[in-house]
């Protein structure tokens, strides 16, 4: 069985990342690691801390990440997607918190509402109803 236990999104700046996906989006620190002048920093779920790990790689030193994280910011597509049980209140908590949304949710004809936000570290964080 082949399942999903890690998988990394590039940030331009750990610390900030960090701050971003537990004081905001909630998660909570798995990992804090020091490696040479970075570090191997992971996030889990708050309430599964054994779950799925979300390393926040640092894209520094490696040009062709950070041109491609740049392309996806720059034409609005999400580097990642979370689920989210109540997405109204999460947007509405969101706000209060002052995060950089873009815009509020959207409800499509067919599949989940969404919501847009950038996690200020060069990415852009799509939030869907689960």
């Amino acid at each position: 069985m082949i399942r999903i236990k890690l998988m990394s999104v590039m940030v331009d700046d750990q610390a900030k990342a960090l701050d971003f996906y537990t004081r905001v989006l909630g998660f909570r620190t798995k990992h804090d690691l020091p490696l040479g002048e970075y570090r191997w920093l992971t996030v889990t779920n708050s309430d599964d801390p054994e779950g799925t790990e979300l390393l926040l790689e640092p894209n520094s030193g490696i040009a062709e990440a950070a041109v491609f994280q740049k392309a996806l910011y720059d034409a609005g597509i999400p580097i990642i997607l979370f689920a989210a049980d109540d997405l109204d209140a999460e947007y509405r908590r969101l706000k209060t918190l002052g995060a950089p949304l873009r815009g509020e949710p959207t409800r499509p004809e067919s599949g989940p509402a969404t919501l847009l936000v950038e996690d200020g570290c060069g990415n852009l964080v799509r939030l869907f109803q689960a």
